[in-house]
């Protein structure tokens, strides 16, 4: 399998290259030539989620040099549950924040240190890790890859944009994990990145790669869960295939769950919730994409303006028609996440965050009647804050996340230039 660049102008390579180059070099995002097609994988054969994802993820690896320890990596990665709950026959959330960070991203996270830390082991070389998190991402990839060997890790958040147990995430490691409080947007942080990407010198000396989105290694473990979840919900629903409907930032959890479908997964169809950051909802009205700056929401994780991992869908669905025909988006404003929020907890006594909430209101407003099932991205008690006032009562804090949120924290407040962080 060779993975190809997004803008067509770098050369093939594998996914280990993928893997460790983080970016291409023409600046594209890496995708596989072609995606492989399921062989007739059924519920009766999950034997358990680390085998799922061998299965799912072998052809993906065929010829690296990884995949005589894909299975490993897998089993070392994937060592929490994946939990659904059922609201009624019909419509359930698939809860993604089983893992040590309380956030879907643990997923990703977890597979692509495992499988640098080996890469790197093999070649006897050292990488730098860039991240720039608009409030989940980080803390997954800081707990991922604190204290894995020849990887050191930068962390970048914005300002006054992430949730304070967010924060306490962020910067609670030391280590071979820095930590930078951006003075600006999370398209802030995410422009330096890329930045510090382009900038060869500094590329070369530092052996920067990503562990962002826009990494194929990050993105792989997410198609993942979505051919998991699929099989699951077919089997346990009278072969009914849900509708997915996917909190979307940066948009690479839905590019996963599009691989996910086209790869042959029992997928009726894929909805995108996201919150006042409505490029994709306005690029589907009107035909134009125009990135902006993003706007501050309660689900702040989504703050995203101008999403990294678009370049994906656009190679997925190349023409306005085609893209209509295969996404849909809809955007939901704080105070309906608010009232979202509310109305779920006094329907089922069943607490969710913003981020989850966004995907419940595309299910109320326009899937009330179909087999339904909504991605939960994160814990409740991670954005306490809010939801506490909300449904009057505390939510009861997950162990991993209670240990986290004890430990002390250390940070540095830079501007928005990327050389700061050298």
């Amino acid at each position: 399998m060779n993975y190809i660049s997004t803008r067509g102008k770098a050369p093939a390579c594998t996914a280990s290259e993928a893997i460790l180059q983080g970016l291409a070099p023409d600046g594209g995002l890496y995708v596989p030539e072609n995606l492989p097609f399921l062989r007739n994988l059924r519920y009766d054969e999950i034997s358990s989620y680390p085998e799922l994802a061998y299965e799912v993820l072998a052809p993906f690896f065929e010829g690296d040099e990884l995949s005589g320890s894909l299975a490993e990596i897998c089993f070392d990665a994937f060592d929490f549950p994946v939990l659904f709950h059922d609201f009624d026959d019909r419509r359930a959330t698939l809860e993604l924040f089983h893992g040590p960070t309380a956030a879907f991203k643990d997923f990703g996270a977890r597979f692509l240190a495992c499988s640098m830390e080996r890469l790197l082991q093999n070649r006897d070389r050292k990488l730098t890790i860039l991240v720039a998190t608009s409030g989940d991402t980080g803390g997954a990839v800081a707990a991922a890859f604190y204290n894995r060997k020849n990887i050191e890790v930068k962390v970048l958040f914005p300002k006054g944009r992430v949730s304070e147990r967010q924060k306490r995430q962020l910067t609670c490691w030391g280590g071979n994990i820095s930590a930078y409080e951006v003075v600006g947007t999370f398209d802030d942080c995410q422009k330096m990145v890329k930045d510090a990407f382009m900038d060869q010198k500094l590329s070369e000396e530092w052996g920067l790669s990503s562990a962002n989105s826009i990494n194929l290694g990050r993105l792989l473990p997410q198609a993942v869960y979505y051919v998991y979840a699929s099989l699951v919900f077919r089997a346990t629903h009278d072969g009914h295939e849900p509708v997915i409907i996917v909190p979307s930032g940066n948009v690479g959890n839905c590019c996963g769950a599009y691989w996910a479908k086209l790869m042959g997964s029992p997928i009726e169809r894929i909805a995108l919730a996201v919150n006042a950051n409505a490029t994709i909802p306005d690029y589907l009205d009107n035909g134009i994409y125009r990135p902006r700056q993003s706007i501050a929401t309660l689900a702040n994780a989504m703050d995203v303006g101008a999403p990294s991992n678009m370049e994906r869908l656009f190679h997925l669905f190349p023409t306005i028609d085609l893209f209509r025909r295969e996404v849909s988006a809809w955007s939901v404003d704080d105070g309906t996440i608010r009232r979202t929020i509310k109305e779920v907890w006094d329907d089922s006594r069943y607490a969710i965050c913003p981020h989850t909430a966004t995907a419940e209101r595309v299910r109320r407003d326009h899937f009330a009647d179909a087999y339904s099932l909504v991605v939960s991205t994160a814990h409740p008690a991670k954005f306490e804050s809010v939801v506490e006032p909300l449904i009057r009562t505390e939510v009861e804090i997950p162990g991993n996340l209670a240990a986290l949120l004890e430990k002390p924290t250390s940070y540095t407040e830079v501007g928005v230039d990327y050389h700061l962080i050298f």
